[in-house]
């Protein structure tokens, strides 16, 4: 249940999913586009490591490890207590950091509104262009393959 200081799971994992996929140029132009920098208090890293990929064949297959990837995560708490997560491919640090804040300051019903609107709905129209490009694209290249019958008894 979601109220409006305590976000839905599904909410979270979508908020931690868009910063994770967000760029750091869209990351920094709302960053720098704050009237004031957030105080943040560092719980976790940011520190890079290791995780395994794992994947299904045909999506619902067993699942199977494909390998690993690299990762940065960081864990910050606000002035006001509230305490941010962030995860991102790679080993940008600053990436994970600034991404952790923002996790902090969506959480916060003050600031809730202003980073939907300057960042995660940009990221999700990104996403989501990308997406539709990607299947017109695949679209685009379709063979539809029929088989004749031969007439032999």
């Amino acid at each position: 249940m979601e109220t409006e200081n305590t976000p839905s799971t599904a909410s979270r994992q979508r908020v931690a999913a868009l910063l994770a996929r967000a760029n750091m140029d869209e990351l920094m132009a709302v960053w720098n586009g704050l009237e004031q920098t957030p105080e943040a208090e560092k719980v976790r890293g940011p520190e890079t490591g290791l995780v395994m990929v794992r994947g299904r064949i045909g999506g619902g297959g067993d699942a199977f490890n494909l390998g690993e990837a690299t990762m940065t995560r960081a864990t910050i708490r606000l002035a006001s207590g509230t305490v941010g997560h962030a995860h991102a491919l790679g080993t940008n640090k600053k990436k994970a950091w600034v991404s952790a804040i923002f996790d902090a300051l969506w959480q916060e019903a003050e600031t809730r509104d202003a980073i939907e609107t300057h960042l995660l709905s940009p990221v999700e129209k990104r996403l989501k262009a990308t997406a539709d490009q990607k299947k017109q694209e695949t679209a685009a290249t379709r063979v539809n393959f029929f088989t004749m019958v031969r007439g032999d008894d």
